[in-house]
């Protein structure tokens, strides 16, 4: 299987997350491997609905995950890969078990309980629960970004403010959730299953098959 397709259509985006198990959204270290690399140009940021109007409903028609998975920037990764990918960045603990084994900080922890006790959640309202505002808690950004890098937290959905007549307007706004509120059974079950190592050698070999001319060393790096 190589990394190959060319994205015209959401259901093509919707095809190649199902087919290849991991779509970044943006270029990356490895060349080629990116939905902005792929997609016809006129749709990147033309007057057309494209990728950025797409991903709440690639999100929902798929069940995949969806976060900054690689290098702090978005993937859309499918809910067949994503227990192992957790797995391996999870290290094999829960939220839980992380903080209890001091590797979590109580910053992480904060905003954690509250995208699980609330999820789904709008990140605007997120941020009013957690006082993230001036003279308030400081580092939403940072820490989200870390709990979705340590897959706690996904995007689970996009939604559009609208005007009143009804009108969509402005760039989605991202919902939160926790993989095992957003994806259930077909994730708790699965997500220990094996040992991390055991799920990033399948990871790894997958995306060598899927990119067999990325050198270890950026295999290893977007991992």
């Amino acid at each position: 299987m190589k990394y190959d397709f060319y994205i015209r259509t959401k259901d093509d985006l919707i095809r190649a997350v199902n087919d290849l198990g991991f779509v970044p959204f943006f270029r990356n270290s490895i060349e080629g491997f990116s939905i902005e690399e792929h997609i016809d140009p006129k749709l990147w940021f033309g007057d057309e609905e494209g990728p950025w109007e797409w991903k709440g409903p690639v999100i929902r028609e798929t069940g995949c995950a969806y976060g900054k998975f690689f290098e702090k920037k978005a993937v859309y990764i499918s809910s067949e890969w994503f227990p192992d990918f957790a797995n391996y960045r999870r290290d094999g603990y829960d939220f839980d078990a992380r903080f209890d084994d001091e590797l979590a900080s109580y910053q992480d922890k904060r905003l954690f309980d509250l995208v699980d006790t609330n999820a789904p959640i709008l990140s605007k309202n997120l941020k009013q629960l957690g006082n993230y505002r001036k003279g308030g808690n400081k580092g939403f950004d940072t820490v989200i970004t870390r709990l979705q890098a340590e897959c706690y937290v996904i995007i689970s959905n996009f939604t559009y403010l609208t005007d009143k007549r009804g009108q969509e307007y402005g760039w989605g706004v991202a919902e939160y959730s926790t993989p095992e509120r957003f994806m259930g059974s077909e994730f708790t079950q699965r997500v220990y299953q094996r040992t991390p190592e055991e799920s990033y050698e399948r990871i790894y070999d997958h995306l060598k098959k899927m990119l067999p001319n990325a050198s270890e060393a950026k295999l290893k790096k977007v991992l």
